[in-house]
């Protein structure tokens, strides 16, 4: 044995300590460490011959490496959607390391019936029933892939043909109808074969809204005279949050043959406060839905979940037979034959870990707290001269752009400028974007730590990088 490896194997409880304590110290200092990393990242060294083991490599990690990390798990890292790790979701994540279980099966391991206790809870946390089966998966982008795998084979059942048996090439044209779906719906049929070219955007109700006209939907359908479609509908949009009437969506199948995929990365967690619950009404009336964990339920990356209620069609797409892995058995199949990954780690067990610390009601508060925050910092945008929203505050993400008439393009490098400017600081980081062809900044809140003074800092790194000069 290697005498680094031999030597990190005697003394791996102090080891642990060490980068405990060196964990704990950046937790501690993750306030009012620079949000964003600054300056160039160290130049790459050649491959060491003779290791420094564990110590030495924490070690140089912390000399070379860690500054330039961002504050991502921070309270004021507004930018993408991303959420930060609750304490017990991290105690999860690490033991996840340290059992390094493969979650693929059953096989002699209580992993996989942990992870189908923690999805059951959290298809109870979004409204779902028990039709509904799910497995974890890295993120929103393969939750979505997942989903649309599932629809592409029940098109081929529609069709009498097996796309998972004979290939995309046998089932002929496609038709997805969205209203502003989310890039990694274009990114999934690319993946899946039946191609970007296939999906046709719905209008948008009028307004600046993000939400579909359903009786354009409607129209659209009509002219389907009858041959099956897929259907993406949102639950929560990047830019505004804004949602589909996901109950309208869902009784159009009544009258119009298709697969209804809705894409709740985030915006599925509305479910958990009464205010807001509304929005995601109809859910349950879904064929396939995408959750991502480590935005709002702030488990460490990478970590979401995907729900259908088709699981024998998710099998046929999915399944790995082999003698040594044996074959899938509904309604529990091992988790390999549900997902494209075979081997994977137990990421179930930072969710458990959180879920069960702090319940539903723990949840929920993170949330409401996100969202008024979020309704904070709109309110005193919307009270600057030079600042405006481009969209109602309508759940945990604040959308908003220079006031007045600026050429696109000129505004287009203030925003940019700005966006750049507000990093630099330290202080914020906020995500440039288009709404409604114009370019714009966005702040969206999800992180649990995230408190009224530190919305107040957003704001005043904000005005420091937009006012005019005086």
């Amino acid at each position: 044995m290697d005498p680094s490896l031999a030597a990190d194997r005697d003394r791996f409880p102090d080891l642990l300590r060490s980068v405990t304590e060196f964990a704990a110290r950046e937790l501690a200092a993750v306030d009012d460490r620079p949000v964003a990393g600054r300056g160039p990242a160290p130049a790459p060294e050649p491959l060491p011959d003779a290791g420094a083991g564990a110590d030495g490599a924490l070690e140089r990690f912390a000399q070379r490496w860690a500054p330039g990390f961002s504050g991502s798990a921070g309270p004021r890292y507004l930018g993408f959607v991303t959420g930060g790790a609750t304490p017990a979701a991290v105690a999860g994540d690490w033991l996840t390391a340290a059992y390094d279980q493969n979650g693929s099966s059953d096989i002699g391991s209580s992993a996989g019936a942990l992870e189908r206790e923690t999805l059951t809870w959290l298809r109870e946390l979004f409204g779902l029933g028990a039709a509904h089966s799910g497995a974890f998966v890295t993120g929103a982008t393969v939750s979505n892939t997942v989903g649309l795998a599932v629809a592409r084979e029940w098109l081929g059942e529609r069709r009498g043909v097996s796309v998972s048996r004979d290939g995309v090439a046998a089932l002929g044209p496609v038709t997805v109808l969205s209203g502003a779906p989310h890039s990694s719906i274009d990114k999934a049929l690319s993946v899946l074969g039946m191609g970007r070219a296939c999906l046709t955007r719905v209008p948008l109700l009028p307004g600046g809204r993000e939400a579909v006209d359903v009786a354009r939907l409607e129209q659209a359908l009509d002219a389907l005279d009858g041959a099956p479609a897929i259907v993406v509908a949102n639950a929560g949009t990047v830019d505004t949050v804004d949602f589909d009437d996901l109950r309208a969506v869902a009784a159009l199948k009544d009258r119009h043959d298709f697969w209804l995929h809705v894409d709740a990365a985030f915006g599925g967690f509305a479910a958990l406060s009464p205010r807001h619950a509304h929005l995601t009404a109809g859910l349950d009336a879904a064929d396939s839905v995408c959750v991502d964990l480590h935005k709002w339920l702030n488990v460490p990356y990478d970590a979401a979940v995907q729900f259908t209620r088709r699981q024998d069609l998710q099998v046929r797409v999915f399944h790995n037979a082999s003698p040594y892995l044996g074959l899938p058995a509904l309604p529990d199949p091992d988790f390999l034959h549900l997902t494209p990954e075979n081997s994977r780690r137990v990421r179930a067990l930072a969710t458990w870990f959180s879920l069960t610390a702090y319940g539903r009601d723990g949840h929920r508060d993170i949330v409401e707290r996100n969202a008024a925050l979020a309704h904070r910092l709109g309110d005193r945008i919307a009270g600057t001269a030079y600042l405006r929203l481009l969209a109602p505050v309508r759940l945990n993400v604040v959308c908003f752009t220079f006031a007045g008439d600026t050429p696109a393009d000129e505004l287009r490098e203030r925003v940019a400028a700005a966006a750049r400017a507000v990093a630099a600081s330290g202080e914020a980081f906020l995500t440039p974007t288009v709404h409604a062809g114009v370019p714009a900044l966005r702040a969206a809140f999800s992180n649990w730590r995230t408190s009224e003074a530190d919305t107040d800092r957003v704001f005043e790194a904000v005005v420091a990088a937009t006012a005019p000069a005086t």
